[in-house]
């Protein structure tokens, strides 16, 4: 059950999360304030690492910045990293 619970999280932030970037990449392009870096990064780090390298790609925002290209897959990485020593653990 608490899994449960874990994955409906994961899909939850992940959704928020692309869409923020796609939000983001529109109020760009119409010249309209801005989603915050530091929230975007937010997101990845508490579990939307998935939906912001999507995001990425599919809205190709944010990729020129090396702390975006680097950061998000390198969060991802430890996430996964942190789930496999959970999952081994438990």
């Amino acid at each position: 059950m608490q899994s449960a619970y874990i994955h409906l999280y994961l899909i939850i932030i992940n959704i928020i999360t692309f869409a923020l970037y796609g939000l983001d990449k529109w109020r760009a392009m119409t010249r309209q304030w801005r989603i915050r870096e530091k929230k975007l990064i937010g997101l990845a780090l508490i579990g939307g690492s998935i939906g912001a390298m999507i995001g990425m790609t599919v809205f190709h925002h944010k990729t020129r910045k090396w702390y975006f290209k680097l950061g998000i897959p390198g969060i991802f990485v430890l996430q996964i990293m942190f789930a496999i020593h959970f999952i081994l653990k438990s």
